[in-house]
């Protein structure tokens, strides 16, 4: 590689830029737990942020300060920013929960952590074997001519004739352990690759995708022009290397044959005695490859059918408007996209207009600052009747609302201050909450911002006092009199 490409890719690649972040060991080991060791194409916010909040816990448990401080969605929404472009934020179809899924420079770099463990058992025969078929593949393969091709069929004929000719004399060629190990240490590699080169197409399928959409938006051609070109977009996209390996890959899974000669060669793979600790997951890995293979089909299925819309001649003529605005705004996602990003923020207003005249703002009242003595104070004594603490008292709101009535018979309102002057409490600060909810159809209850202080005297004799909206009670006309009352 030049200096340049090197310079490049540690400025811009996204697997560069994990290695190199404060928390790559949390993001690494996390990644790897949910997306690539579960084989996890997508997960919901809700759950993904429980599963990195119970790791977070775990990690800042015991440590002060804290070395991972903030929530689990606020990690979240920053490693899927362009600035990270570690995790992939998306809203499947129907659904208002974002999802994430991560992204191939995220499992590249995941990869490239993992090799550099140390392992115990390196194999180099099976690898050999198997760049020499692919040699012989590729040549045989490209050959045109006939004869050469004959000869070829006739030399692998001879070697089997022969291989049967010993087994016939009882000469049977077992694989000793270290071969075995060997080979399942080669097959173990390539079923993780492919399962990491899937999420990598789906990646590049959408690159392709997007470069098209670009093209279209900045389209200021003729209507038949673009029509071609979106033709020509979706059949690159189909006719690509990438789209031709896939779907033939694709394709060998779909076959019941193939799937049952796979499952049927995992079963008696991991059944060989010199593989005691071969990994269980693999026992099943092709139905994960299917999985894996169906997400991206899915995935080029649905950009074909968004490319589609595009071909639409009636949705073109009712939506040209639209498609024009629409085009200006991604023009200028498109401009802005490069650069830095910002906060944006809006404001609304309110859905109903709200009339206050000028004249009915009361004046700035000074808020009351209530002072709090704690001196002198003094230990309760412990040996206590507790029964008052759980004694009730209920106050009747009639007589109340009569001593109300009766005050409002020889004047229009009246205070609550005053209305106590004239009437003690007698029960206390519960019946002065009471004259707060009184109602009745003979008075109105009004509330002023303006404090005032009420004083009573408790059963006990001591004087209390308590600061109180000032409230007062005006009579409405005409006023019945109650019952019992001398006019």
């Amino acid at each position: 590689m030049r200096f340049d490409d090197v310079a490049a890719l540690q400025r811009h690649h996204a697997a560069w830029r994990l290695l190199r972040a404060d928390h790559a060991p949390l993001v690494v080991r996390f990644l790897d737990d949910v997306f690539v060791q579960d084989n996890v194409r997508g997960i919901s916010a809700g759950e993904l942020a429980d599963r990195l909040d119970d790791v977070l816990h775990g990690l800042n448990e015991g440590a002060d300060p804290p070395p991972f401080p903030k929530a689990a969605r606020a990690y979240l929404d920053a490693w899927a920013a362009p600035e990270a472009g570690w995790l992939r934020k998306y809203y499947p179809a129907g659904s208002d929960e974002p999802h994430f899924d991560a992204t191939p420079a995220a499992e590249k770099a995941i990869a490239w952590c993992a090799s550099l463990k140390s392992r115990s058992f390196v194999g180099t025969e099976s690898r050999l074997n198997t760049a020499v078929e692919l040699l012989r593949q590729m040549v045989y393969g490209a050959e045109t001519d006939p004869d050469a091709r004959l000869a070829e069929l006739e030399r692998r004929r001879e070697e089997i004739d022969g291989e049967i000719a010993r087994v016939q004399r009882g000469e049977v060629d077992v694989m000793d352990p270290a071969a075995q190990r060997d080979r399942y240490q080669q097959f173990a590699g390539t079923a993780r690759e492919l399962l990491a080169d899937f999420r990598e197409v789906e990646g590049n399928f959408r690159a392709l995708d997007r470069g098209l959409r670009e093209q279209i938006t900045t389209w200021d051609g003729a209507k038949g022009g673009l029509l071609e070109q979106v033709v020509n977009g979706r059949a690159s996209i189909a006719d690509s290397d990438q789209g031709k390996s896939f779907h033939a890959f694709y394709d060998f899974l779909l076959s019941p044959a193939r799937q049952e000669e796979l499952t049927e060669l995992l079963h008696r793979v991991h059944e060989l005695p010199a593989l005691g600790d071969a990994d269980e997951r693999l026992r099943t890995v092709h139905h994960e490859w299917l999985a894996a293979g169906e997400r991206t089909q899915a995935t080029v299925r649905t950009l074909s059918e968004q490319l589609r819309r595009y071909l639409d001649d009636r949705v073109w003529l009712e939506n040209r408007r639209v498609m024009d605005i629409l085009r200006s705004i991604e023009t200028s996602a498109l401009a802005l996209r490069e650069q830095p990003r910002v906060e944006l923020t809006s404001e609304m207003d309110a859905l109903a207009p709200t009339v206050v005249l000028p004249m009915e703002r009361p004046l700035y009242t000074p808020p009351t600052k209530t002072a709090v003595d704690s001196t002198g104070l003094e230990s309760g004594d412990d040996d206590f009747d507790p029964g008052a603490l759980f004694g009730q008292v209920h106050v009747d709101p009639a007589p109340l609302t009569a001593h109300v009535r009766r005050a409002l018979l020889q004047r229009p309102q009246i205070g609550l201050a005053t209305l106590i002057d004239e009437h003690p409490l007698e029960h206390g600060l519960a019946e002065l909450v009471t004259y707060f909810s009184l109602t009745d159809f003979a008075f109105d209850v009004v509330f002023d911002d303006t404090a005032e202080q009420v004083e009573w005297v408790d059963a006990d004799g001591r004087a209390r006092r308590a600061t109180v909206p000032r409230v007062i009670y005006a009579r409405r006309a005409p006023m019945p009199q109650p019952t019992g009352a001398r006019p």
